[in-house]
């Protein structure tokens, strides 16, 4: 008997209760049953139905105030169970706390999915001027720093699919829109073990991040250290972060059960 393929199992009031709680994302906070309807295409009776639904369960709450829904208290919990369950985290937090006591610059940890580097974890510095938290933020690898640790590694035919569109966007003057001018930058990359964020996603931030290996060899993530450009200058970062946040990295690395 052959197998039937996985998508003959999806269940579509399921699928469309997922696909609801995806519309809160960035900046989106509440929502509308109209506006709703309107994203998901689908009848004002059956959005009602699924916030009803999710609402029962603490997925979704509404705004008394202004009959808008949100996320529910139920939707950050799963989100930190997630967390908590992933070893790489339990064993980044001490790795992260020693990079700002060295450095006293903000420190992430982050993932790569689907082409977006998620930033997992923070330690911030205390400094007054600081790089806002990303936590929980998707952006995009090709004009991060921990993105590019992650890219480096990969096959041109996985780079490909993940980007395929030739001309990749601009978000401030420096980012590397050319893509045989990012191969050059990634390939260096690859070779040094190291990746430099040059103001190319927000200007007046740079960022130094190292691959995070597992046991498989496998690299699981990336560590990195932010911070405005007026304190991260070239030798700042050639001298002290570089160093630091490599020696972080094989230091989780090492953690995690990976050898050279």
């Amino acid at each position: 008997m052959a197998r039937k393929d996985k998508s003959e199992y999806i269940i579509q009031a399921v699928s469309h209760a997922l696909d609801l709680l995806e519309q809160f994302h960035d900046d989106v906070d509440e929502l509308g049953v109209t506006e709703l309807s309107k994203r998901l295409k689908l009848h004002k009776n059956n959005v009602f139905r699924l916030l009803a639904t999710l609402e029962s369960r603490g997925y979704i709450e509404q705004n008394k105030a202004t009959e808008n829904y949100r996320l529910g208290l139920k939707a950050l919990e799963l989100g930190q169970t997630f967390i908590k369950q992933m070893g790489l985290l339990r064993q980044a937090k001490p790795i992260l706390e020693k990079i700002v006591g060295s450095s006293n610059e903000t420190a992430y940890v982050a993932i790569f999915k689907e082409g977006s580097v998620v930033y997992l974890d923070v330690i911030e510095t205390d400094m007054t001027v600081r790089v806002v938290s990303r936590v929980g933020s998707r952006l995009p690898g090709y004009c991060t720093a921990s993105g590019k640790v992650h890219l480096a590694y990969m096959s041109e035919d996985e780079i490909n699919e993940l980007m395929p569109n030739r001309q990749l966007k601009g978000y401030t003057s420096t980012t590397i829109t050319d893509r045989e001018k990012l191969k050059e930058i990634l390939k260096t990359v690859a070779e040094q073990g190291y990746a430099i964020d040059d103001e190319e996603m927000d200007l007046g931030v740079r960022c130094v991040a190292a691959p995070i290996r597992d046991y498989t060899r496998r690299i699981v993530g990336a560590i990195s250290i932010s911070g405005p450009t007026m304190r991260l200058g070239d030798e700042r970062i050639k001298n002290e972060l570089i160093p630091l946040v490599q020696g972080s990295a094989e230091e989780l690395s090492a953690r995690l059960g990976y050898h050279k």
